[in-house]
């Protein structure tokens, strides 16, 4: 059996700006909702028969405590904040299996799940998803793949290291130098794409990589910048890496078979319904039509 694990929360933010607002009768904004059930529906029709959604029910988690830059739910517009428990109330209603996270992010409920599935025997593959970066680090060879569903790309093992420069399990340590500003770290001054994946691919982890840059084995531009750098910010550098590590200890399931899609809950008919009959507005300054 295959896996489809889906990031609710880029799908719904993916929608918000890609479809025109609609209201339902209520007044409710439902356009990026609509959206996401359509798509996870197709998905259904194209094959997948094993699928799980994680959202974020808030935005913020325990990273929070850790980083006070950290992400936060400031700034996300109200009609798209809205429609948050909306979208977990529709798909549930569809028949999907649904992970609301609260304490962790949707991101970990991913690599938790992805990291359960991959230990039963019968999944001959686990797709994460979601564009995300983070869920790079969770790859494994061809069989726990990540999967950008608007440009069809997948990327195995090889296509991680490809994009980044490293393995998939460097992805922490990589995101701790370069930094992450859709999630609110910096990174480490004078540290790039190119120098942490020149010096990673060698290294493979932040503690591994030599004090003395006359020792560095790696091909790297400045390295003695970039040491005195890492020097200066190492306990920021661990701090990052501890933010850019998804959990995998999050109890999300015991049987892979619980995520098996049987088709819609009673209701979910006139639940649709009230969405596809929600009138479309103009769009919005910056949202696609």
């Amino acid at each position: 059996m295959h896996i489809h694990l889906v990031d609710g929360t880029y799908e719904l933010f993916r929608h918000y700006h890609a479809v025109p607002p609609a209201r339902d009768a209520d007044g409710r904004e439902v356009a990026a909702a609509r959206g996401v059930l359509h798509s996870l529906l197709a998905l259904v029709r194209q094959g997948a028969t094993h699928v799980g959604v994680a959202t974020d029910h808030v935005i913020e988690s325990f990273r929070n405590d850790l980083w006070p830059g950290y992400k936060t739910g400031a700034g996300i517009p109200p009609d798209l904040w809205a429609q948050f428990p909306l979208l977990e109330e529709v798909l549930t209603a569809a028949g999907f299996v649904v992970w609301p996270m609260v304490d962790v992010e949707a991101d970990d409920a991913l690599a938790s799940a992805a990291y359960l599935a991959a230990a039963d025997a019968r999944v001959l593959r686990v797709l994460i998803c979601t564009p995300d970066k983070d869920l790079s680090q969770c790859v494994r060879g061809s069989r726990v793949v990540q999967v950008h569903r608007r440009t069809r790309v997948t990327l195995d093992e090889a296509g991680v290291r490809a994009k980044f420069g490293v393995a998939p399990t460097s992805i922490p340590d990589y995101l701790a130098l370069v930094g992450d500003s859709a999630d609110g770290y910096p990174g480490v001054r004078g540290w790039g794409a190119k120098s942490a994946a020149v010096v990673l691919a060698r290294y493979e982890h932040l503690e591994a990589i030599p004090e003395d840059y006359r020792t560095w084995t790696a091909n790297a531009a400045n390295p003695a910048g970039l040491a005195r750098s890492l020097a200066a910010q190492r306990e920021e550098a661990f701090l990052f890496r501890t933010l850019a590590t998804l959990r995998e200890d999050v109890p999300l399931f015991s049987d892979v078979e619980s995520l098996r899609w049987t088709g819609p809950r009673p209701g979910f008919e006139a639940l649709a319904a009230r969405l596809d009959a929600a009138v479309t507005q103009p769009p919005r300054d910056g949202r696609a039509g």
